[in-house]
Formats: C-alpha cells, structure tokens, sequence
C-alpha cells in the first residue's frame, strides 16, 4: 500500500485544506503515515502571511526531502501560490500546487510516477471565481466540525498578503454547504464552526444569498446543536445577521470580531473598512441582544506610525470593550504589502513592550469575564481528557460561549452534551462540576480520536491573527 504524509503550516482554512486532501489520497487507497515517517509522497501544506511563513515553509519542505530522496515531494497552499518558482528551485521538489486545482493533485501523482519531471500547477489565482468544492466528512481529534463556506478576500488591508495567496471572494453554493452539514450531522457532530479566509463575506458574490440567510438555513438542520462562525468582520454584522444572533437558539454566543487597532488613524492606515467609534457601536448593540456573548479578537501592535499616545488611546479602547480575550500579535512586516514600505516603522522593543501590556490585559478581562459565570450550569460538549492525561478522571470542553472548562467525567462522555456548573474561573480554563447527565448522541466515530495525523503541533489559529481571518480552534 502507498504510504503519504502531510504537513501543515499556519492557519485553520489550511488545516481544513489538508484534511481535504487526505480524503483525496483515502479514497485511493493510500496509508498515511507520520510526518517523521519514510513516505511514497510528502504533501507540506505552506504558509505565507509573515516572511517567517515562507522560511518555516522551505524547512519543512528540506526535511521531508531528507526523509526519504526517492518520495514525491508535493508544495500547496499560500506560500506555493504565490512563490512557484522559489520553491521549484528546492531540489527535490516534483510538485508545486497553489490554493486552487488541489482537486487535482493525484492526477500530477499518476504523472509523476510516469515521468518523473517537476510540474508547477500553479495558475493566476486572480481569475478564479468559483469556490473549490472539497468536502471534510469528519476530523480525526474534534467534536466539532469545521465547515468551509468561503475562499479569499477583497478587503487588500496594507498589511496582509492573504488576496494575492487565496485570490478575491467567492462562496461556496448553499446547497453544497447544507449538504456538508447534514453529512458532518449524521456522522455525529453537534458542533459545526463555519471557516474561510474572510468567513463574514460569505453571500457577498452571491445573487438573492447572505450570509444570515445561510444561518437561518442552518438553523433548520435538524440534529445540529451549535452552529459557531469562526471569524467575523464588525461591517459585515448585519441587520439580518444580528437578527438571526437574537433569535435562533443553534447560534452560539461567541463572535470572533477582529479590531486589529483602537485608534482611527491606525485603522486608516491599515485600511480597515470602519472607525472604533463604529466598531464600539456595533459591540455594545451585540451585547444588549445577546446577554452573556463572548467578544475574542485579534490586535496588531506596533503598526507603522503607531505613537505612544496612538497606543494608549487604543488600550483604554479595549479595555473599555470588555473583550473575553484577544489575541495580540507584533506588527510582522511581510514583502509586497503597502505596510512593509511605510516609513515610521515601530523599534522592535517598543513593540514587545506593548505587546506585554495587551497580554495582560487580555488575561485580566478574560478572568473577569469567566468570574461572570460562576455557580452557572453551562452545556459542554467535551472533547478530550484533560491535557490529554490518560486516566486522570478529568475531561475538558467548550460552553456555547467559549468557555474552557475542566471537570470529573468519563472518556466516554466525549463528544456528548454534560450540563456543567463552572466552580471556579481562570484565565485559560474555568473549573466545573457535572450535575447533568450527557446527552444520548455521540459525536461522529472519529471525533473520538485524540491526535491527528495531519495536524501539525503548532494547532495555530485560522491565521496569525491581525494577517488574515481568524477562527476558532
């Protein structure tokens, strides 16, 4: 039997690529096996948001080479789009396949195995306008299943790379994404986390279609517990978006709400489509529909031009938004955006500085917030032992509200509905007590598996925050 290995760098939309892939290889029979491993073939799923992306890319790239001479050496994802020729030059490598055409990966396979020549599939992302259909029937270490609805973006913020690696908007037909979820529902998943690269966009490409009508359609399969958007922009919670938050019981109270930076001449800079007085606006309208809602998001410290005062301004901002976490990343200059050539380029130790403080005061509102729901009895669907200890009696899983909470409970409650009343808060992980029996249905038989094979350690979010959309891990 074949043997063939993966490797994946960077965000969530490329984890689901790789599972996706995987399917590919499975239903031909191929054996995959570890990384580490001697394989047939090396898939390396790359990364190109931050000139670090592209190094790690070509490390992993080397040492899948090293591994075994003979295998075929096969280059997807972002870094593969938008550098071919870099990574042809790698001896070694037989294939270098962007973020289309993946569909077609075991027909260059067959090739190559036929004639030995190196093949760039590589085409002007640029002209694709129809979504990749590639589904994921299940994820070998979750009991919530991701389901991509949306490709690309068109937002061009000077900082990000992410359009010219995934191309412009373009959604996947409704009727696909329905399907997928009624699929990922009978094979036992209560849990779907709808992804993208601009996950918010979705409908925006599509004729009578939006992203709340997608919802509400949703909503309606029966079986699925939670439906979770991994990431989305303030500008895109609609009206209709804000009325399917309020009244469908499936949609979970967690937003994902990406601000980047609290001050307007930063967010001009950036060229993000709204002020924080827009932004404060939207938040304080999600948190008066839906009481208790967690607000994540995603900050870049140190853009160009930031001043202390800039800085400051923007830390008293998030504060007073009261986010239950953020995540906080330096500015990261990455060649050809508009930001890598602006002057005024932060000191790396300032930025660090800054970067320190905003931790800290993630951590604070995160405490405050989780403080909020002591003595609370919260559904949780667990998803694995705690810290993966075997026999520790102890398992831990999310709240519709994204809270992380460790309880007393057996192995095989994974996957299953628990009423839980969080004892104690914490910063990463609250502490609770089951006082209600799980629920009947199990989530799909692989969901029961704890580890991967095609994820790497990193397990990084949707993107490295502040470069691209984030989701939810």
């Amino acid at each position: 039997m074949s043997t063939v290995a993966f490797h994946t760098l960077g965000c969530k939309v490329n984890f689901y690529d790789t599972e996706a892939i995987w399917q590919l290889f499975k239903h031909e029979g191929y054996e995959q096996v570890d990384f580490e491993s001697t394989a047939d073939i090396y898939v390396i799923n790359t990364c190109t948001v931050t000139n670090t992306g592209d190094k790690k890319s070509r490390q992993m790239i080397r040492r899948a080479i090293r591994r075994n001479p003979e295998a075929i050496v096969a280059v997807t994802g972002c870094y593969a789009q938008t550098s071919p020729a870099e990574i042809l030059a790698i001896p070694g490598v037989d294939l270098v396949i962007g973020t289309q055409d993946r569909d077609k990966i075991l027909t260059y396979v067959k090739q190559l195995e036929a004639e030995r020549q190196p093949i760039n599939a590589v085409r002007n992302i640029m002209k694709t306008r129809a979504f990749e259909e590639l589904d994921v029937p299940d994820f070998a270490d979750r009991t919530r299943a991701f389901l991509k609805i949306q490709e690309g973006c068109n937002n061009f913020c000077t900082f990000c790379i992410i359009p010219w690696s995934r191309g412009l908007m373009r959604s996947r037909e409704p009727q696909s994404v329905l399907n997928q979820a009624r699929m990922l529902v009978d094979a036992g998943y209560q849990e779907i986390v709808l992804t993208g690269i601009h996950t918010g966009g979705y409908g925006e490409d599509l004729e009578d279609y939006s992203l709340a009508k997608l919802l509400w359609d949703l909503d309606k399969v029966e079986g699925l517990k939670r439906i979770r958007i991994s990431s989305i922009e303030a500008s895109q919670i609609t009206d209709e978006v804000l009325e399917v938050l309020q009244h469908s019981d499936k949609m979970c109270r967690h937003l994902h709400i990406p601000l980047q930076a609290g001050h307007n001449e930063v967010l001009k800079r950036m060229r993000r489509k709204y002020t924080t007085e827009e932004f404060a606006a939207k938040i304080e309208h999600i948190h008066r529909i839906m009481p208790g809602v967690a607000i994540t998001t995603d900050v870049i410290v140190g853009f160009p031009g930031e001043t202390e005062e800039m800085f400051q301004e923007g830390y008293r901002f998030m504060e007073r938004m009261g986010f239950s976490e953020m995540h906080v990343f330096p500015y990261s200059k990455r060649t050809g955006t508009p930001a890598a050539r602006m002057e005024d380029q932060v000191d790396e130790e300032v930025k660090n500085t800054r970067v320190h403080a905003l931790i800290d005061l993630s951590e604070r509102l995160q405490l405050a917030y989780a403080e909020r729901f002591v003595g609370e009895e919260l559904e949780i669907i667990p998803e694995r032992e705690y810290k993966g200890q075997l026999d520790s009696g102890l398992i831990m899983g999310y709240s519709d509200n994204y809270l992380s909470v460790v309880f007393e409970g057996s192995e095989e409650w994974i996957g299953r509905v628990c009423r839980v009343q969080v004892t104690a808060p914490g910063v990463n992980e609250c502490r609770g007590e089951i006082v209600g029996a799980p629920g009947a249905v199990t989530a799909g038989k692989g969901a029961l598996k704890l580890a991967s094979p095609v994820r790497s350690a990193a397990d990084s979010a949707d993107s490295i925050p502040g470069q691209a959309a984030k989701a939810i891990v």
